[in-house]
């Protein structure tokens, strides 16, 4: 289902994903397993993957709607549950949210969230301070990281899913109130 450079990005994610779940206490296995599947619908067909995502009782809002780039997490969290019997609710939203974030997210959704900007194949302007945050802090890495989207989508003048602005608002108002 993946090309070469999908393939290795997958493999890098869920081993970042395994160092960032041993320096923050998380599930190692569960952290492996979501970091080779977040991506596991990426390169499948737009149309199979709108056909995934209605099978799976999925309405998409008018955000998603016209963001096909947001499609292969709600896909690839069906795909993982109803097509490879994964059960793990932790795993399933760690996909579903590894484009977006949410608010109240898990440690293991920070993780892969993290892990999917941080693979070591990552050479995008902002990489390395990313990675250095993520060493220190999932919270400050992923405040990193929404500012860096918030500003790409603004400058594009695309939307942006509330999803991705309730979780930057999470992040920094539960560090203020640290």
């Amino acid at each position: 289902m993946m090309g070469d450079y999908r393939y290795t990005h997958s493999v890098n994610v869920a081993e970042e994903a395994v160092l960032l779940a041993k320096r923050y206490g998380c599930n190692e296995q569960k952290a492996y397993i979501a970091g080779i599947l977040h991506d596991i619908t990426k390169e499948i067909p737009h149309e199979e993957q709108l056909q995934i995502i209605r099978d799976g009782g999925i309405i998409l809002d008018d955000v998603q709607q016209n963001a096909p780039k947001l499609w292969h997490s709600i896909s690839g969290s069906v795909y993982v549950n109803t097509k490879l019997g994964i059960t793990d609710s932790d795993i399933i939203n760690a996909v579903r949210y590894h484009t977006t974030g949410r608010a109240d997210m898990s440690l293991l959704e920070k993780i892969i969230y993290t892990a999917d900007y941080t693979s070591k194949e990552r050479s995008y302007n902002g990489a390395d301070i990313m990675r250095e945050k993520s060493r220190k802090s999932l919270e400050e890495a992923m405040i990193f990281s929404c500012q860096f989207t918030l500003q790409n989508l603004s400058s594009k003048e695309a939307a942006i899913h509330p999803d991705q602005l309730f979780c930057y608002n999470d992040l920094v108002l539960n560090r203020k109130g640290k």
